[in-house]
């Protein structure tokens, strides 16, 4: 009995390897591994090969480059490879720690965490579902600072150009070349305003804005105070600037006293033509108000920074039916300007209204200037856009391939 029970336990023990073998196929034994205890394991991915690593070039000097080409393992339509994870360290035997991750696909990762003149050494691991394999250590490498930054090249020439166009113009102006400059209404009409105010025998007002001399607005609207200022020391006008600011104040008070010395009446100047009045908002805009209806300007100037307080000083002023002529910068402010003034300088006009203005040489060849770069502007932003519409029309490759050259070029100049 002791046999035969033997030879039975012998038998059965075959025949349970025989449909162990029978029910596993031969791939999945390739793709699975089972340890001692029976539970599958993931296979490691193949690492990263040929890694490497380099400063950073056109940087500032906080930041190391780490490429490396893919893994066997990450391949197209396969969802083995999660990613890349670089880990770095101070030591070559460590310890290394995470500095960032890449996705699958990736070949290269930007480490903008480092130190400037010191060692770094990396290591990139490749990632699946609950394995990964390393590449060797590879370093030392350190991140430095570079005096230029060559990605900006273009933007330098163009800067190039900019000035050389303003150096030729102020050359031009300086020689007595008559310099174009397109006609704004509202300057055009200051004479007049200022001529008007003196046959009525009423006084002018100027608020320049209720910013303070930071702001380049109120320069703006100080210089051409100046410039009103010696017209209306010529026509012997009285004059009333309000301002919202002790430092404008002193600013507009030296700028007005220039003009009626270069005018040639400095005995005509009077201190109580400039005064401050309050910081707060609403309470300056209650004093401007309570001036307009007590003196009844003949003109009213606005010309800087205004915010929710211009609509209620240029309703007041059309009240009295003084002229009005208003300028600001301010985009949300321009609408009120626009419907209760009677000449409104929109956006930049504020700031070439004391080229226009004066007709200084240096002035007027910044402005003229500053127009070669709008113009150098507009070209890059209707160039890609035509080209790119007739490659698409047409089916010009060449075409929609240069517009595109163009379009990346013009977006490496605004950044």
């Amino acid at each position: 009995m002791t046999l035969i029970r033997r030879l039975y336990c012998i038998l059965c023990l075959v025949s349970g390897v025989a449909l162990l073998a029978a029910s596993s196929p031969a791939q999945e034994a390739d793709s699975v591994l089972i340890d001692t205890a029976g539970v599958e394991v993931t296979p490691a991915p193949a690492p990263p090969v040929n890694v490497g690593a380099r400063d950073t070039p056109s940087d500032e000097g906080y930041s190391i480059t780490v490429f490396w080409e893919l893994s066997a393992d990450d391949r197209p339509g396969e969802d083995f490879v999660t990613g890349y994870r670089i880990l770095r360290a101070e030591t070559p035997e460590g310890p290394f720690r995470e500095v960032g991750f890449s996705s699958v696909g990736a070949t290269s990762y930007t480490d903008a965490s480092t130190e400037k003149k010191t060692d770094y050494y990396y290591r990139v691991e490749t990632q699946a579902d609950g394995a990964s394999s390393s590449s060797p250590v590879i370093g030392p490498v350190q991140s430095t600072a570079q005096w230029f930054n060559f990605n900006l090249l273009n933007l330098l020439i163009i800067e190039g150009i900019i000035c050389l166009a303003i150096l030729y113009f102020i050359y031009s102006a300086k020689s007595g070349k008559k310099l174009f400059l397109r006609k704004i209404a509202g300057l055009e009409a200051v004479d007049e305003a200022i001529g008007r105010a003196t046959e009525m025998g009423r006084p002018i007002l100027f608020i320049p804005g209720i910013q303070d001399m930071d702001d380049v607005q109120t320069i703006a609207g100080i210089t051409i105070l100046g410039r009103i200022a010696k017209t209306i020391a010529q026509y012997d006008c009285r004059l009333h600037v309000p301002v919202s600011r002790s430092i404008v104040m002193t600013t507009a008070r030296e700028t007005v006293k220039e003009a009626y010395l270069s005018a040639g009446r400095p005995d005509a100047y009077s201190d109580d033509f400039v005064n401050y009045v309050t910081d707060e908002q609403f309470g300056y805009v209650a004093a401007v108000d309570g001036i307009m209806v007590r003196e009844k300007p003949a003109t009213c100037f606005y010309l800087g920074a205004f915010f929710a307080e211009s609509l209620i000083m240029a309703e007041t002023g059309h009240s009295i039916k003084a002229i009005q002529i208003a300028g600001t910068a301010m985009p949300a402010q321009l609408p009120f300007f626009v419907a209760a003034c009677d000449y409104t300088l929109i956006g930049e006009e504020l700031f070439a209204a004391s080229a226009y203005l004066s007709n200084e040489p240096r002035q007027l060849g910044s402005l003229k200037g500053q127009d070669v770069g709008k113009v150098i502007a507009m070209v890059f932003i209707l160039l890609p856009v035509i080209v790119l519409t007739l490659g698409a029309i047409f089916g010009w490759e060449f075409a929609t391939r240069a517009g595109e050259f163009v379009r990346d070029w013009f977006r490496l100049i605004q950044m």
